[in-house]
């Protein structure tokens, strides 16, 4: 532990001191803490010495998506995911599901894997992560729906894929008893905690008998964010509905909280972030890398650049969406920790493809990682107005093409 610890400090260091570069050019801090933990990891240098099983590995993956979650539900309340709900719920309802069955085709026919393992490993990459296009939903310049999008989406097909994951996974291990009935209860009961604990405390903070001091304002989001996830623990609900339904909840009921809590939370999401990816990077060692042959590779590309814009090329027919904001959307599909965390649970299950499951899972999100962190800026940059017009143009000209195309 504490030379994990001391690991995580260098490097973090080392990406505060590159931050200013990395924000101007395509260098990710997200791919400089993978890297770091695949050379300090028992495939290279063996500093960092950590198995899939331990305890640590799962609880921190856990812990970094709820909390990213839950900051993430901060940026919109239900007004502004009611509004914006139209593009969400084509992506969700269609995106998700056909993300899926073209992953699990890929699977079955390039690899040889059997359907339902297919199904599996589709369920595990269906889920979006736009922690790693940070340049593309914070840029104020790219439309507004978009960035949205995106929140949204990510926010919400985490815990949708979940029960997906957990009926393919029964089925793997041959159980006869699916229990259906306590997935949906699981996943109702983390809405409802998700909803009821936020809004119990912050009514309680609005009465006449309590009142947080300034110093300790960013506290009450974090209070509550512990106080859900300790709920759903207790109960078994759905811990990453439960953080996305929580963070929209304060969004709504509290914007005091809401504002004194956003700058702090999102410090603390980035911690938890970068801890997850420098000990997910240990775990992928070279030996890994090289077991799933080109095959695996192949699959994995195909994941990225085949199975997320189709299936979204589908789900977004005549919805009005601009060509270069569905090509954004098509292409930050990005696997990030919800990935991680289901394909823990899958390598922990004792299933016989456990460990085949696991090595798509990894080279795909190790490849996604490299990938959309180190283009979101890139793509950014199409939506910036200013690289489109040139100089000479002037000012005036300038602010008459923004009024003329208002959503490009």
């Amino acid at each position: 532990m504490g030379v994990l610890l001391t690991a995580f400090a260098c490097v973090l260091l080392l990406a505060v001191l590159l931050s200013g570069l990395a924000h101007r050019t395509i260098l990710s801090t997200a791919a400089l803490f993978l890297v770091a933990g695949f050379v300090l990891g028992d495939g290279v240098l063996g500093v960092v010495s950590l198995k899939p099983g331990d305890d640590l590995v799962a609880t921190l993956a856990e812990l970094a998506l709820f909390t990213v979650l839950f900051t993430d539900g901060m940026r919109v309340g239900w007004a502004e995911l009611r509004s914006a709900w139209r593009l969400p719920g084509r992506a969700l309802g269609w995106g998700l599901p056909l993300t899926l069955v073209i992953t699990a085709v890929g699977a079955h026919y390039l690899l040889g894997l059997g359907w339902i393992e297919s199904l599996l490993v589709g369920a595990i990459l269906a889920p979006t992560d736009p922690v790693f296009a940070a340049a593309l939903v914070g840029n104020e310049k790219v439309p507004p729906r978009l960035r949205q999008l995106l929140n949204v989406e990510s926010g919400v097909n985490d815990g949708l894929a979940l029960p997906f994951v957990i009926l393919f996974l029964a089925v793997a291990a041959g159980s006869d008893d699916l229990h259906l009935g306590e997935l949906g209860l699981e996943l109702g009961l983390g809405i409802v905690i998700g909803v009821a604990v936020p809004w119990l405390a912050i009514k309680l903070e609005q009465t006449r008998w309590f009142a947080a001091s300034t110093p300790y304002e960013p506290l009450n989001a974090l209070a509550i964010g512990l106080l859900v996830l300790a709920v759903g623990k207790a109960t078994h609900g759905n811990l990453f509905l439960a953080a996305f339904s929580a963070g929209i909840t304060v969004a709504t009921f509290g914007p005091r909280q809401r504002e004194s809590f956003e700058h702090f939370g999102e410090l603390i999401a980035e911690v938890f972030k970068l801890a997850a990816l420098l000990v997910f990077g240990a775990l992928i060692t070279p030996a890994l890398l090289s077991s799933v042959g080109w095959q695996g590779w192949l699959f994995a590309v195909l994941a990225l650049i085949v199975a997320r814009p189709v299936a979204i090329w589908l789900s977004f027919l005549r919805s009005g969406l601009g060509v270069r904001e569905q090509a954004a959307v098509a292409w930050f599909g990005p696997k990030g920790f919800a990935s991680v965390v289901y394909g823990l649970l899958v390598l922990g299950s004792g299933i016989a493809a456990a460990v085949p499951v696991f090595q798509l899972v990894a080279v795909t999100i190790v490849l996604s990682i490299l990938l959309h962190s180190s283009t979101d800026i890139v793509v950014a940059r199409w939506f910036d107005d200013e690289r489109e017009v040139p100089v000479w143009y002037g000012t005036v000209t300038r602010k008459i093409r923004r009024r003329e195309r208002p959503f490009q």
